[in-house]
């Protein structure tokens, strides 16, 4: 099948992905854009693995202010080069992810940062609330609220608050899609969340 130039550029441009891989992805789905993407976001993502190791020692500091002046936060986003860090996309990111923490008041970056004394007294408490249920099948369902807990305060597990603009993603699947579109490792590496009222 014969790919126009065009094409690879609209996909390029829509993806940031390079211009080979954007050929040999619409080649592949034989023209349909769509399933170009998801060939690119699948390769993407492994991309984005590989880039995990490289250090991200460059970033802003972005901050969000609610209208009400009540809540604020500040975010640290990194990366490896000071020209992606000076990227309007790349600031932008780091708004949005300031923006979500103001609204949806996670507690840790990832799940890795989760002390184990505070997981293992959750898993408990969904235990005892699992009592009156048979006995097989209480862990599995101690196991599933301890998995939707850590969903509500690990930030890289949250589906962004604007479901919107963001199709549902989750913030881990955002910043994949920075990761790769940038081609360097991007890391959310810390966040304060202020709240007037709140110790």
């Amino acid at each position: 099948m014969n790919i126009s130039a065009s094409a690879v550029k609209a996909l390029r441009e829509q993806t940031g992905a390079g211009m080979m891989a954007c050929k040999k992805a619409l080649t592949e789905a034989e023209g349909a854009v769509d399933k170009a993407i998801e060939i690119l976001r699948v390769k993407g993502e492994a991309s984005a693995a590989k880039r995990g190791e490289r250090a991200a020692s460059e970033g802003v500091v972005e901050s969000y202010i609610h209208a009400n002046g009540k809540i604020g936060v500040i975010v640290e986003v990194d990366c490896e080069t000071d020209f992606v860090a000076r990227n309007d996309d790349f600031r932008e990111f780091a708004r949005e992810i300031a923006l979500h923490v103001a609204a949806a008041a996670p507690r840790y970056v990832t799940e890795d940062e989760v002390p184990e004394d505070e997981r293992q007294a959750e898993l408990r408490v969904f235990e005892e609330q699992a009592a009156d249920k048979p006995e097989n099948v209480r862990p599995k369902i101690a196991e599933g609220k301890l998995r939707k807990w850590l969903e509500e305060v690990v930030l890289l597990n949250q589906e962004h608050v604007n479901g919107d603009k963001h199709d549902g993603k989750t913030i881990e699947q955002l910043r994949t899609e920075a990761a790769t579109k940038t081609g360097e490792n991007v890391v959310i590496k810390r966040f304060a969340r202020f709240s007037v009222g709140e110790g």
